[in-house]
């Protein structure tokens, strides 16, 4: 903008001042013309001038670039943040991208997804240490140095993105591809070794590729012993020959290989491992062992099954047992306790019995001890004793009472006896009566 200002300022006054030079004679020019003259035509072209070269100097800086400066005098800088920036008039001035994506492209994406991919790469093919081939898809991106020096530096050196993208970051991610894979085996990736794998990948990528060494292994294996011949030595059916890789340390450090965009200070902001196309043959193999394993697991959960069927009838019968032995243990406890009830009862009987027999004897001994006492008292006293005495006084004291009671006791003259007639009639209760009064009168002598 200021660049246009300037040219037109300094256009504009160099022709005011032309016009007016060529002015015919008798003729009239503007007012604003005629007072033209060379001292503000020169304060004009030299305003114009400077829009000129503020315009030429003042330079934006747009987000998501980096540009590198070539100054008229040779001298070389880059800007590496966003907004203006003041340069060296008539400098000439490169883009480059800040970011640069290499990719693999995939099926399916459409022609805006493949427009904004600055690297296109082809599917790198790898081969793990097994001998398995495969076909890895990925997506790498990649950040220009941020500090000027090493910006500088690489653009000298690459002179343009392009060579930059085709000629140092395609070809490392191949490679660092192709080393990784050789890390690796097919079995392990695809058993969990995956995001190990990706990882490996990037840190080669950001750090240096790893110093590797080729260790081989080998796994023999033996015929299986004949029971009718154990002492016969046994054979070898089979000898496996395998390789690991490990990295190479260095004070405990594994040792790296710098690599184009290690020592270019190129940053790897992003790296994403789309997918790794194993070949056909091993895939095959890979069914094969997928259903060999299905069976397996199968004939394992049928066995589990069994066992956990005979586990379950064994427990049922463990469980009915324990529930016989408990009703036959309440049973034998039930009649257990009655016994001792009964034990209890008797055993209480024998105690009482045991405490009456003792009662007795104490009573008979004691009654044996008065009885003693008694004969003793009898046999060595000259007459009864005073109680004795009391005693036989007592009994014929009541004796005499006895009989002058009887004497003295009105007793019944006459006696009527009813008894029942032959003929089973009862005698008639008026008859009776009146004999007895009769009888009764003639003993009063009436």
């Amino acid at each position: 903008m200021f660049e246009v200002f300037g040219v037109l300022l300094m256009i504009i006054s160099v022709v005011l001042l032309v016009l007016k030079a060529i002015k015919p004679s008798g003729g009239s020019l503007p007012g604003f013309i005629e007072n033209f003259n060379l001292p503000k035509m020169l304060i004009g072209f030299g305003l114009g001038s400077v829009l000129l070269i503020i315009g030429m100097s003042l330079f934006y800086s747009e987000a998501g670039n980096q540009y590198f400066i070539v100054g008229p005098t040779g001298n070389k800088s880059g800007i590496t943040t966003e907004g203006y920036k003041f340069i060296m008039p008539f400098s000439r001035i490169t883009p480059w991208q800040k970011f640069i994506d290499v990719k693999v492209p995939l099926k399916g994406m459409s022609e805006d997804a493949l427009a904004e991919i600055e690297g296109k790469m082809s599917p790198i093919g790898i081969r793990f240490i097994d001998q398995v081939t495969a076909t890895a898809l990925v997506s790498i991106r990649f950040q220009l140095p941020q500090d000027e020096e090493s910006f500088v530096a690489l653009a000298i050196k690459f002179r343009s993105m392009t060579n930059l993208i085709n000629n140092t970051l395609i070809p490392t991610v191949n490679e660092q591809m192709v080393n990784t894979g050789y890390m690796y085996s097919a079995q392990n990736y695809i058993s969990g070794d995956a995001q190990s794998f990706k990882q490996t990948f990037e840190e080669q990528l950001k750090g240096g590729a790893y110093a590797v060494k080729k260790i081989e292994i080998r796994d023999t294996l033996y015929n299986q012993i004949d029971s009718a011949h154990i002492s016969s030595p046994r054979g070898v059916k089979e000898i496996k020959t395998r390789y690991i890789v490990e990295k190479v340390l260095k004070n405990g450090v594994p040792k790296r290989i710098q690599h184009e965009i290690t020592e270019n200070n190129i940053l790897v902001s992003q790296v994403i491992v789309d997918k790794i196309v194993l070949e056909k043959a091993f895939k095959k193999r890979l069914e094969k062992q997928r259903d060999e394993s299905a069976k397996r697991q199968l004939e394992q959960q049928k066995i589990k099954t069994a066992k956990d069927t005979k586990q379950r009838i064994i427990a049922e019968g463990e469980r009915d047992k324990a529930a016989e032995r408990v009703a036959k243990e309440k049973e034998a406890i039930t009649i257990l306790v009655a016994e001792q009830t009964v034990l209890e009862k008797e055993k209480t009987k024998l105690e009482q019995a045991r405490v009456k027999l003792d009662k007795d004897r104490i009573e008979a001994q004691s009654m044996k001890v008065k009885a003693d006492a008694k004969q003793y008292e009898l046999s060595h006293a000259d007459g009864l004793s005073e109680e004795v005495k009391f005693i036989e006084e007592q009994k014929t004291t009541r004796t005499k009472a006895l009989a002058t009671a009887i004497e003295k006791a009105a007793w019944p003259k006459t006696m009527v006896n009813g008894s029942g007639s032959q003929n089973g009639k009862g005698n008639n209760l008026l008859e009776t009566l009146i004999g007895a009064k009769l009888a009764g009168d003639m003993m009063d002598g009436k």
